[in-house]
């Protein structure tokens, strides 16, 4: 059935504390209209919102460095960003960190300061890493950019000073599709052993026709129209066939076991929270482990747009709380 053809579905509404940070969300980072000829502006404009890392960072124990490491085969290098603990802390927890933009924006410094304290107080070192975007690299090459990265690292283990066994792959938004489809290349290729997958709002669905999709059609933060553009710069014509990859879009995955444990968080009030919730479903379907949490009135975004708000710091010490206890800080 076509989107087109389903009755309009009425929204969950929004929390009343979250509005004035949705509205802030809205004419900060959506501005402009993402369709497929407004992509180079938008990237443009999102360079402009995301501080440089050394502002960031200004007055924390952290040290910090870029490396080129090695690709997927037959392809470029990834670049990837190191933070680590000052002093450091031998076999520390790791964090693979995967950024958001629709698969279409953004850099590895974008969303990179949810891990400084994790870093600078508990001894994490954390690793983020930049992977190609579409709609000129479309897929494979998002997501096989990102498993290279979480290769290397693992491979690096004890130079990082990293335990190996205890590295945690984490991302909001498309970032959250790399990350559940990373972890389900380490699955299917026997790669590095994760101890967690933190899906944030994950982006998962190509179909973009669940009932959550179809109630922010036109409203609100990356609405049903944005999320369309990023499925077709990823995945151009292949987008409804058969040929559309799991580890692309990890709602066609037709088996969810043996992945490690997921925590997966959403808005009620989001395009993202019917896959959301169906994702967590059927991981528990094959006894596997995920914990879920739909926030109730609250965008897409909203953890990082709305501190203060009752919602938003509930959100951020229940998913520390997850971080500290899959980590074994």
């Amino acid at each position: 059935m076509n989107v087109a053809d389903y009755e309009p579905v009425p929204p969950v509404p929004y929390d009343p504390e979250l509005v004035p940070a949705l509205a802030g969300f809205l004419d900060l980072v959506e501005r402009i209209p993402l369709r497929a000829d407004t992509i180079q502006v938008n990237r443009e404009h999102f360079a402009t919102i995301v501080p440089p890392l050394e502002q960031l960072l200004e007055g924390r124990r952290i040290h910090v460095e870029h490396r080129r490491v090695p690709g997927p085969a037959g392809d470029p290098e990834v670049e990837v960003t190191i933070l680590r603990p000052e002093p450091a802390v031998p076999d520390a927890a790791g964090i693979y960190l995967i950024h958001g933009g629709g698969m279409m924006l953004g850099t590895r410094f974008f969303g990179i300061d949810e891990v400084f304290d994790l870093v600078e107080n508990d001894g994490v070192v954390a690793v983020s890493v930049e992977y190609r975007l579409a709609p000129e690299h479309p897929d494979p090459a998002p997501v096989e950019d990102c498993y290279a990265g979480l290769v290397w690292m693992a491979g690096a283990a004890a130079e990082l000073g990293i335990d190996p066994q205890r590295i945690l792959v984490s991302g909001t938004s498309a970032g959250g599709g790399l990350s559940a489809g990373v972890a389900l290349l380490a699955r299917d290729r026997r790669g590095p052993a994760l101890v967690g997958q933190l899906l944030n709002a994950p982006m998962i669905d190509n179909s973009n026709d669940t009932v959550s999709a179809r109630q922010y059609d036109g409203i609100g933060a990356w609405d049903r129209n944005n999320n369309d553009t990023g499925w077709n710069a990823l995945l151009g014509e292949r987008r409804f066939t058969a040929s559309v990859s799991p580890y692309a879009a990890p709602a066609r995955a037709s088996d969810l076991s043996g992945l490690p444990p997921a925590y997966i968080e959403v808005g009620a009030a989001e395009v993202f929270r019917s896959e959301a919730v169906d994702y967590a479903t059927r991981i528990w379907a094959t006894g596997g482990q995920a914990e879920l949490h739909v926030w109730g009135g609250a965008f897409h975004g909203f953890a990082g747009f709305a501190a203060g708000t009752t919602v938003a710091d509930a959100a951020d010490a229940v998913r520390s709380g997850w971080i500290r206890r899959v980590l074994g800080l």
